[in-house]
């Protein structure tokens, strides 16, 4: 299956869900869910790889909190199944990854998916809150 087959599969997947899809430049499927911006990244050499992208949604401020930002993700990355939280340049994304086989089975662990990535940032925001003593409620 080209990317572009597969980033039309995508995008009738989610448009049955309620998401209003597009493909963008680069040939990725981008759509929102509860005012985030998400992205499904296709990997045009591995067929059976999943992976769903929450982009941006920490800045870095300082090479201080960059330091505080590594140990909330590695903390973040090691409490969630499937979930990876990392800095980006001045940024940090979290992803879901997994390998489905056959691609369509993603269908099946969407939802889930996207619940691990929220419990992935929430994990993270919770330690960065921690770490400098705000309270994260």
């Amino acid at each position: 299956m080209s990317k572009l087959e597969r980033a039309e599969m995508y995008c009738e997947f989610l448009r049955n869900e309620g998401y209003r899809p597009e493909i963008d430049d680069d040939g990725d499927v981008v759509f929102r869910e509860g005012g985030r911006v998400y992205l499904i990244l296709i990997d045009e050499n591995d067929d059976e790889f999943f992976r769903v992208v929450f982009p941006n949604f920490w800045s870095i401020e300082s090479e201080e909190e960059r330091e505080r930002v590594e140990r909330a993700a590695l903390y973040a990355t090691a409490m969630t199944k499937v979930a990876k939280v990392f800095p980006v340049r001045n940024n940090v994304w979290a992803t879901i990854e997994m390998f489905v086989s056959p691609i369509e089975g993603f269908k099946a662990v969407f939802e889930r998916s996207i619940r691990a990535l929220h419990v992935a940032v929430q994990s993270f925001v919770g330690k960065m809150r921690e770490d400098t003593g705000d309270d994260p409620f």
